[in-house]
């Protein structure tokens, strides 16, 4: 079981090892869109790299970043994930937004 703290929502939840991220998020109220994300976002297959959430703590307990991420991610800083593509095996703080 890992905790992921959500730091600008100053919310705290219980995820399972394996838990998709950009899913806990959603499934407890975390909005991780931006408002052209909401209009645009492909629902969590990593097309649209919309659900960006910088990781500040914790990031050794996240799956590996997907080809896909690389992609997308491949101008922004390492500890950007894409949250449809980030799976959670322990504790993790994460900045949504950022």
């Amino acid at each position: 079981m890992g905790n992921i703290n959500f730091v600008k929502e100053k919310k705290e939840v219980i995820a399972a090892d394996g838990a998709n991220l950009r899913l806990k998020a959603m499934q407890n109220g975390i909005d991780i869109y931006t408002l052209f994300g909401k209009m645009t976002n492909c629902g969590g297959y990593g097309q649209c790299g919309t659900c960006i959430v910088e990781v500040v703590e914790g990031i050794e307990n996240l799956s590996p970043r997907t080809d896909v991420e690389n992609k997308k991610l491949k101008k922004k800083p390492g500890n950007y994930r894409l949250a449809c593509q980030t799976l959670v095996n322990g504790p993790v703080s994460v900045v949504t937004k950022p």
